[in-house]
């Protein structure tokens, strides 16, 4: 993986990089899963960042879960999150989904250092979704809830490296300055 396309993962539509990784322990929560699914779900994003080598724990004691993942059938369903206004910071969230052909949507929240202090991860699984391989969906979940990722990305071994390098407690929390591609690069040959 070249410091380009680490570089293009990272930009997003308005051309500002951001690369910024969990700086505080990951504490999950799944919301409308049925009891079956949760283990393989629980196990992934456990597995996921012990790969990463960074914490999972049952609960952040300044926000109980930071971490969520909400699975519902139809965007409507959203309408019975308690509090969902407060807890996204985006009044009307539901409508603009319903208004849309998405599947999922996911929200980050920053930590005054810039690393992730919590993801909101919402899935309509009436749609495209229906037909995922629950393991499949978990590990790019995982994935995708790792990094700030400003594009789609697709579970591999590639990007289970770079998530690695990007963990490396020698390299920032969060930076903006896109040359930190390259310093990603060097380290995911040592992974």
């Amino acid at each position: 993986m070249t410091p380009e396309r680490i570089a293009t993962l990272f930009t997003g539509e308005d051309g500002a990089f951001l690369c910024a990784r969990w700086g505080r322990p990951v504490a999950p929560v799944i919301f409308g899963l049925a009891d079956e699914s949760l283990d393989i779900f629980r196990s992934a994003i456990r597995a996921g960042y012990a790969h990463a080598r960074h914490p999972v724990i049952d609960t952040d004691p300044e926000m109980g879960s930071n971490l969520m993942l909400f699975f519902m059938r139809d965007w409507a369903e959203m309408d019975g999150v308690p509090d969902l206004d407060h807890l996204t910071g985006q009044p009307g969230l539901p409508a603009r989904l319903q208004g849309g052909k998405a599947d999922q949507y996911r929200l980050f929240r920053f930590d005054p250092d810039g690393g992730i202090r919590a993801c909101m991860i919402f899935l309509r699984m009436s749609g495209s979704l229906a037909k995922a391989h629950p393991a499949a969906l978990a590990e790019a979940l995982m994935m995708r809830s790792a990094l700030s990722f400003a594009r789609e990305i697709a579970p591999s071994p590639e990007l289970a490296a770079l998530i690695r390098a990007a963990y490396d407690p020698v390299l920032p929390v969060a930076t903006d300055q896109p040359a930190h591609a390259m310093r990603l690069a060097a380290r995911m040959a040592q992974c």
